[in-house]
């Protein structure tokens, strides 16, 4: 029996306000529930049939059409709404101090150091901004100096703004790997992100999927170099027990490709299910661990609740394509990292619980697991799944595992 798990992660779709969103000024956040609110037309009928509609304490559940899968939702114990301390609490790893932020800009001996080791020779902004505006307001100074945007957020990220043309990606990622080095110890952000951006030729010429940014657009180049993690994470523990863990889009750049075998990055959400699809080919046992980014990056940040409805529409399609090419031991597991409500105030992530829905033809139907208490407890029911009883008791992660519940 070869055991697979297809594990994808719809980036900040969240289920609703945690109890403690008070404490991150996000009360009253629910990522999908206001989206159907706006849109109760939307039509999501592959996720319905997981029992996204059935999960208990949502607004958005109806409860009325039977599952096919398991269904509930999962709160986060780790300190944090963003990409990274998500993340890395569904492989186990708990994030007891929330990772740096920077309402006030990047202290001057930071920039200073960036400067002098990237030999840059100047920055742009160092202010909290949105990625859009930023790039509008100091894009044609930087194609006259070649100087990269620096700017942050409400997360743990130092981004680096720079154009293709005129800086380059090679120079741009190096300039990410620098920062990564130099943003260590009290200063060690969760993550680096390289925002790479191109001048708009012709605007009619646009792919429908991208927004015009004054005279500039953002590529699907973005990388993202994260702190190192734990090696004693389930995702290595699979790969020390020599099985696949492939990762699609983001994934291997969150994990600093810590217990990852292949990899493979993404231009978006349809990219990165056709990706899928290909791994789905190719790898018969192990896991198959993707990113869906769009949701966050190009809807939610920037609150476009139509773009983000049409984003979930076009994410059930494929999942209408993926279901029927499941092999008998597959377990295909769907579930978010935090919220970004595209209805709530500012620009920022939420903090909420999460959706998780669970299929496959060894899962029971209809099943209602209720509330996790942890994301951990998702990646312990993949690592339980996956490998051996010996191999899983001598794991020292969090999470418990509801494999037994699950499992017909």
């Amino acid at each position: 029996m070869s055991k697979r798990v297809i594990w994808i992660v719809i980036d900040s779709v969240g289920a609703g306000a945690l109890p403690d969103a008070s404490k991150y000024d996000d009360e009253g956040a629910d990522t999908i529930g206001h989206i159907l609110r706006q849109y109760p037309d939307i039509k999501i009928p592959n996720m319905c049939k997981l029992g996204l509609r059935k999960i208990d304490g949502t607004s958005f559940k109806s409860g009325n059409e039977e599952s096919i899968g398991c269904y509930g939702k999962a709160k986060e114990m780790s300190n944090g709404k963003d990409t990274t301390t998500g993340h890395w609490e569904m492989i186990g790893i708990y994030t007891k101090k929330p990772f740096p932020t920077y309402p006030d800009g990047f202290p001057k001996e930071i920039i200073d150091e960036f400067i002098e080791k990237t030999g840059c020779g100047g920055i742009y902004a160092n202010k909290v901004a949105s990625g859009v505006p930023v790039i509008m307001e100091y894009g044609e100074e930087h194609m006259k100096t070649g100087y990269p945007i620096i700017y942050t957020s409400a997360d743990s990220v130092f981004q680096i703004a720079a154009s293709e043309e005129k800086v380059g990606l090679d120079k741009l990622y190096e300039y990410c790997r620098i920062a990564r080095d130099i943003l260590q110890g009290e200063h060690a952000v969760g993550r680096v992100i390289a925002r790479p951006f191109v001048r708009i030729k012709d605007v009619s010429e646009q792919s429908v999927d991208v927004k015009p940014i004054g005279a500039f657009e953002r590529t699907a180049n973005r990388r993202d170099f994260a702190l190192k993690p734990s090696e004693d994470n389930i995702l290595s523990h699979i790969k020390n027990a020599g099985k696949k863990v492939a990762a699609v889009g983001k994934i291997s750049d969150i994990f600093n490709a810590v217990g990852i075998t292949d990899e493979v990055h993404t231009s978006g959400n349809a990219d990165g299910m056709s990706k899928t699809l290909d791994y789905m080919k190719q790898i018969d046992e192990g896991l198959i661990f993707t990113n869906l980014v769009d949701f966050d990056m190009k809807y939610g940040h920037r609150r476009d609740v139509c773009g983000y409805k049409n984003a979930l529409e076009e994410f059930d399609l494929w999942l209408g394509k993926m279901m029927p090419l499941m092999k008998e031991d597959d377990i295909l597991i769907i579930n978010s990292d935090h919220g970004c409500d595209p209805t709530y105030k500012g620009s920022d992530h939420t903090r909420e619980y999460i959706p998780v829905m669970i299929f496959g033809n060894n899962i029971k139907s209809d099943y209602n697991f209720g509330t996790l208490e942890s994301f951990a407890d998702i990646g312990k029911t993949v690592e339980e799944y996956l490998l051996s009883d010996e191999m899983v008791k001598d794991t020292t992660t969090i999470g418990k595992s509801i494999l037994d519940q699950i499992r017909k």
